[in-house]
Order: structure tokens, then C-alpha cells, then sequence
């Protein structure tokens, strides 16, 4: 019964794949996930300059509750991921851009288990009689840490904030490239990867626009720049060469 209940899903979602279109079930993974990752963005920074207190208390409590439904969600989607055909669209296309685009999305799945665990250490080791709650009412437990010493425990709390701020960056830095890529394909491009995240997005006729010509034109600009800096780095002196 099971088995043919996630036959028949994946088979749904195949058809959405078979039209050029995420499954709503992405979509909705996608979307999620980006709404929360903004509000624990700027969350964090409003809860950071609360002066300490019951309110800092609280707001902290708040970014905890939804860095663990984040990781809940994140490990959905991944295991989605994983089971549903994957969905084969015009950024999949030979180039620099793909191996780009794949790069960007193992640094968000990087940071968006690596925010949530990071907190979750953080936590643990400097708050270890806090009741934790998951989504604001599942009682969460505190990582096994009551057998490690004051200085241990300081210096995990230490490593795993620095790893957190690190991530933090790490996704400011993503976030607009990300953003620009997809914004890239739908104006210039004008191929089907925008659309088939956000549907209600309109399709927009294939042309080549100026912006496009633009676009190439500064691309085999950068290329030819970067191969010539990179020969120049391979190809050794004059000065090297006439050593024995």
C-alpha cells in the first residue's frame, strides 16, 4: 500500500518534470525555505541589538524554534530530492553556468544544515537547563554535552559561533548571486528555469535582446581575459627558462 503510494507520487511528479515544471511539492520546499532563511536573517541581526533580558531571552527562543523547523524541512526536501526524478531544464546545459549553479546549491544545502546544527551546539553547550521547543511546542533535546568540562564546552560554544557567522556570510554572499542567476534567465535568457520555480511567472518569448548580445559579448570578454591570465600564470619567465 505504502510502496504504491509513493510510486503513484513520484509518478505525479514526473509529470510536472515531463512539462518543463517543478512539482509543487519542490516548489513548495523552495519557498518555504527561502521565506524562513529572510526572517532568521533579519531576526537575528534585530535580535543581536536587543539589550540583554527577558526580550532577548524570548527572541532567542523564537530563532531557535524556526532554525529546527528549517532543519526539519531542509532535511525533507533533500530527501525529496533524492527520490523524486530530478528536473532536467535549460540550466542544466553544458558550461560554466551549470557547474555554477551546482556549486551554489551545495553551499545552500552546506549552510542550511550547517545554520541550524551550528545553533543547536550553541546552545547546548552554554544553555543546558533551557527547555527547547521545536516550532514553538515540540520539546526538543539539548545535545549530549553534561559530560564534558566548563572549557570544553566554552570551546565548542566558541567554534560553532564562528561557524555560524561564517555560513551567515556565506548565504548573504549566495543569496543575490543566486538571485541574479535566476533573474538572468528569465530576462536575458528568456529560457524555462525561472518559470518552472515560480509558475505564476510569465513565460517570456524566446528572442535575442540587446541585453542578451551584452551579455555574450562581456562573457567572451571575461573568458578570453581569464585564459590569458591563466596562461600567463602557467607559462614560466624568460628568466626561468634560460636556467639550467
Amino acid at each position: 500500500m505504502i510502496d504504491r503510494l509513493i510510486a503513484q507520487t513520484l509518478e505525479w511528479a514526473a509529470g510536472h518534470h515531463d512539462e518543463g515544471r517543478y512539482s509543487p511539492v519542490a516548489i513548495l520546499f523552495h519557498w518555504s525555505m527561502a521565506g524562513l532563511v529572510f526572517f532568521q536573517l533579519g531576526w537575528g541581526w534585530w535580535m543581536g541589538r536587543l539589550p540583554v533580558g527577558g526580550a532577548k531571552v524570548a527572541a532567542y527562543d523564537v530563532h531557535f524554534a524556526v532554525g529546527v523547523l528549517m532543519l526539519l524541512l531542509v532535511i525533507g526536501r533533500l530527501s525529496w530530492r533524492l527520490m523524486a526524478p530530478n528536473l532536467i531544464n535549460d540550466a542544466d546545459k553544458p558550461g560554466w553556468e551549470s557547474v555554477a549553479a551546482h556549486i551554489t546549491h551545495y553551499v545552500f544545502y552546506t549552510c542550511l544544515f550547517g545554520l541550524p546544527l551550528s545553533g543547536w551546539a550553541m546552545i547546548s553547550a552554554t544553555a543546558r537547563d533551557t527547555q527547547l521547543l521545536a516550532a514553538g511546542f515540540i520539546p526538543w533535546p539539548l545535545l549530549p554535552m553534561q559530560d564534558l568540562s566548563n572549557t570544553q564546552l566554552w570551546a565548542i560554544e566558541a567554534a560553532a559561533e564562528w561557524m555560524h557567522w561564517a555560513m551567515v556570510a556565506a548565504l548573504l554572499l549566495m543569496i543575490p548571486i543566486h538571485a541574479g542567476a535566476a533573474l538572468k534567465h528569465h530576462l536575458i535568457d528568456r529560457d524555462d528555469v525561472f518559470h518552472a520555480m515560480l509558475p505564476v511567472a510569465p513565460q517570456l518569448p524566446p528572442k535575442r535582446t540587446r541585453w542578451q548580445r551584452r551579455w555574450r559579448a562581456l562573457e567572451k570578454r571575461v573568458g578570453r581575459t581569464a585564459i590569458g591570465l591563466w596562461r600567463g600564470i602557467l607559462r614560466p619567465s624568460a628568466s626561468e627558462r634560460r636556467r639550467p
